[in-house]
């Protein structure tokens, strides 16, 4: 993103730099043909015979030295132009790097069974996009058996969320109806959600849906009053306002879009969540995830070829520094040794000693020197190698 900025700073000065020469160019060729327009309807007014006086000379002479100056300021300009276009090329090289090489690891998708977790990766893209014909499409040309009862959730996902789009919450309601024990496990709050907009979309009709925004408050409403007081009072406040128009009342930020933007999401977050989905599909995820990492690691690259230390960075399995992503991309806990300050791995996993302390498995070899003794770093209580437990998180 800091690249971008960058090289954009660098187009607006071009952008800049043209409205100035258009603004001058413009006010020095409309001074010249003014001139020239008073030179020629002088020139007219006067005998085949006649010769210039020496103010016409003058006036012909001020107007040759304004074309050379205007001529001359103009190709300084383009010069001056050309090198600030130049400057946008070196800032695109210089901020972003082509060469990904040190950060790529082909063989990842060396091997027919990794290509095919690969295939029904994308394919569970496609589907959980909504794109269904190219899903199949997909899975058709690669030959991928898609097991149709995980699919076909996500058919009625996709389906309610246009539903929603178009402003039709029934099926969204009828979905909530169904899981209702799994969203009242969740504490969620989507069927009031839901329920609340289709009240709000009675109302906002006017006088005539009175009546029916009443007896839907009463058969719908009701139920939620015990967790949903407040807000309920608030939608029968509307009732007081629906005379003059609900878009100048207290009321009005229930009319705006953004309450169906935000049903939309929470729909899709709890219908993802009871399908044990992620509201990302998993390729957008790691490629968002690299696409964020992939700065910070174009400039180690760069760091170490600068100091000669591109041996270092062997094992392209592990990241040569640590890199923080943000809490949208942690999906376990991490346990980072508090002796060696390194986090756990399948090679290195945590365990536990006899007293209750956590370290890493590499920690207790190095405190135990290779022998079968050692004492706790933090208690001092003395133990065998072999009472460590491995732990799982």
């Amino acid at each position: 993103m800091d690249s971008c900025l960058y090289v954009e700073q660098e187009v607006d000065k071009i952008i800049t730099k043209l409205n100035s020469i258009n603004d001058c160019a413009s006010k020095a060729l409309y001074d010249i043909i003014k001139h020239v327009k008073n030179l020629q309807h002088e020139s007219e007014s006067c005998s085949l015979n006649h010769e210039l006086t020496s103010q016409q000379i003058l006036i012909l002479k001020q107007i040759i030295d304004l074309i050379k100056e205007t001529a001359q300021y103009m190709t300084m300009e383009h010069r001056d132009l050309h090198t600030t276009i130049s400057k946008v090329g070196k800032a695109i090289d210089r901020h972003f790097t082509q060469d990904f090489e040190a950060c790529n690891q082909e063989e990842v998708f060396d091997g027919s069974q990794n290509e095919v977790l690969l295939n029904q990766i994308i394919c569970q893209h496609f589907y959980q996009q909504g794109m269904l014909e190219i899903a199949e499409y997909f899975a058709e040309e690669f030959g991928l058996i898609i097991d149709t009862k995980k699919i076909e959730p996500l058919f009625e996902i996709n389906k309610i969320l246009d539903c929603l789009k178009k402003k039709d919450v029934a099926q969204a309601i009828q979905w909530a109806n169904n899981h209702q024990d799994y969203l009242a496990a969740q504490k969620s709050d989507l069927e009031f959600k839901l329920h609340q907009l289709k009240f709000i979309t009675l109302i906002q009709q006017g006088m005539l849906y009175q009546v029916e925004a009443v007896q839907y408050a009463r058969t719908y409403l009701k139920k939620f009053a015990g967790t949903h007081e407040k807000e309920i009072q608030n939608l029968m406040g509307m009732f007081l306002y629906l005379p003059q128009g609900l878009l100048g009342s207290p009321y009005a930020h229930y009319l705006t879009p953004v309450l169906w933007f935000e049903i939309s999401e929470l729909f899709e977050r709890d219908a993802c969540n009871f399908l044990g989905l992620t509201i990302n599909s998993p390729l957008s995820i790691c490629i968002n995830a690299g696409c964020d990492v992939l700065p910070t690691l174009l400039n180690i690259k760069h760091a170490m070829q600068q100091r000669q230390l591109t041996d270092i960075w062997n094992g392209k399995s592990e990241l040569a520094i640590g890199t923080d992503l943000g809490p949208e991309y942690q999906y376990h806990n991490v346990f980072t040794c508090p002796i060696l300050k390194q986090q756990s791995s399948s090679e290195n996993p945590p365990v536990r000693l006899i007293c209750g302390h956590v370290i890493s498995r590499d920690a207790l070899n190095k405190l135990s020197n290779n022998l079968n003794k050692l004492k706790c770093p933090y208690c001092s209580v003395k133990q065998d190698t072999s009472e460590a437990m491995k732990i799982q998180f």
